[in-house]
This record gives structure tokens, C-alpha cells and sequence, in this order.
């Protein structure tokens, strides 16, 4: 790997639009490929998230980087205009079935609103919901009998919390907190790959206190209070929060 090759992917660790502009500016081909992987899925499989992931994105697309799945562009730009406008001309777009990398939660025969989700894009999502998508649609299921999971999932579990507005949309959309599914592959092939098995969200949620997900307690602990008021459940009192065992 190449000095400017580590400099750009180093740039999308903490989505440093200038430093990418700086990388692409000097010459670097955006629709290259590093490692055998092209340089818009380095960016898309990152960790981390940010309001500026849309930034670096529309960035690397204006210099010629090409999707995977071309249908995923307003969502993953967070563009809720653009959005509406694709859904206009082509209404199965509410149905449409994508499979990308994902660091996280797997995104294999994912909706758009699964995307959304898993990005904390709140203005797609919002939208998604307003021209009718399925807040229970399940992705798909594995050879094993994994995954299947709901929207929901993506939301209650992420990046610094990220995504709690869009689980806030999807509750008051309608969905089920309540979904169980056998298990779930969290971080499939990379070093922290996790299976979690018989989850639902609110287990979901609080396997974000495993140190692999490196999620804090109260944002945890938040998402959980919403989750059990969605269910009906009296959220009880937290005593030690944070933990004093841990500190």
C-alpha cells in the first residue's frame, strides 16, 4: 500500500473531507481500488459515523467513485429531496433489496430503510417512512438462520448512538420491538465479529455494553428506557449507572 493510500484511508477513519480532497486533489483516482477493494467501499465499511460521511461520499461520487448499488446514492448521501424525487419515477424503490459490506449490523437483502438505519440517516429515514416503507421488514436470513432482522435493529445498537432519532421514527412508525430473531452476526469478518443469538432489540441494545461494541452505558441504558416504553414496561430505577465495578 502506497503512502497516499494510507493517507486517504486514514482520512476516512474520521471522515476528514479536506484530507480527502487533498488525497484526490493530488491526483489519486477516485474509482481505484486499495487492497483489491474499491474506494468508495473502504469508505462505506468504515466504522465510523458522522453527519461528514455524506460529505466524503459526494465527494469521492463527484470524482468519478461509482456505487455498488446505484439505487443506495440519496441514502447514504442522506439526501431525503433526492430521495423522493428516485421514489417518484420509480415507486419500487420502497422495495428494493440491496446487499453492501457493514462493519456492524449486516445490511444482506436489506431495505432502504435498513441503510438508513444503520447510518443514522434521519432525513431518509423520515422520509422512507412517509412514502409508505415497511418499518418491519425483515433482511435477509443466512444459511444458518441468522440475522432477519428489522430496521429497528440497526438503530438500537450503533456508533456513538448515532442512529437513536431514526429509532425514534421507526417506534412511532410502528415498529415492533417485540421481534425476536435467532441470532444475529454483528461484525461479520472483521476482527470483532460477534454472533449474538435469540435477540431483539432491547437485548440488542444492551449487548452494546460488550467492550467489542464500545458503546457507553447511558446511551445504552437510553435506548433501553425507549425500548421498554415502547413495549409498555416500566423502565426500573438504574442504581449503577455507570457501573462501579467498571470504573
Amino acid at each position: 500500500m502506497t503512502g497516499i493510500s494510507e493517507r486517504l484511508l486514514t482520512a476516512f477513519e474520521t471522515h476528514d473531507v479536506e484530507d480527502i480532497r487533498a488525497v484526490l486533489d493530488a491526483g489519486f483516482d477516485a474509482s481505484s481500488s486499495i487492497g483489491g477493494k474499491t474506494v468508495v467501499n473502504h469508505l462505506i465499511e468504515m466504522y465510523f459515523r458522522s453527519d461528514r460521511f455524506a460529505t466524503c461520499l459526494r465527494l469521492l461520487l463527484e470524482r468519478g467513485a461509482v456505487l455498488d448499488d446505484p439505487h443506495l446514492t440519496p441514502v447514504l448521501l442522506n439526501d431525503a429531496d433526492a430521495l423522493a424525487t428516485a421514489a417518484a419515477t420509480n415507486p419500487a424503490l420502497l422495495r428494493h433489496r440491496t446487499q453492501m459490506p457493514c462493519t456492524f449490523t449486516p445490511l444482506d437483502g436489506a431495505t432502504l430503510l435498513h441503510v438508513a438505519a444503520e447510518y443514522g440517516h434521519a432525513a431518509v429515514a423520515e422520509r422512507l417512512l412517509a412514502l409508505g416503507a415497511d418499518p418491519n421488514a425483515a433482511a435477509d436470513v443466512d444459511a444458518d438462520g441468522l440475522n432477519g432482522q428489522t430496521p429497528l435493529f440497526h438503530a438500537v445498537n450503533s456508533n456513538a448512538n448515532r442512529s437513536a432519532p431514526v429509532m425514534r421514527l421507526l417506534l412511532t412508525a410502528g415498529a415492533r420491538a417485540d421481534v425476536r430473531v435467532r441470532g444475529i452476526t454483528w461484525g461479520r469478518g472483521f476482527d470483532w465479529e460477534t454472533v449474538c443469538y435469540d435477540v431483539t432489540p432491547l437485548s440488542y441494545a444492551q449487548l452494546g455494553l460488550l467492550p467489542q461494541m464500545q458503546r457507553t452505558e447511558a446511551d445504552t441504558y437510553a435506548n433501553i428506557v425507549e425500548l421498554l416504553a415502547a413495549l409498555g414496561r416500566p423502565a426500573p430505577r438504574l442504581g449503577n449507572l455507570p457501573n462501579r465495578y467498571l470504573r
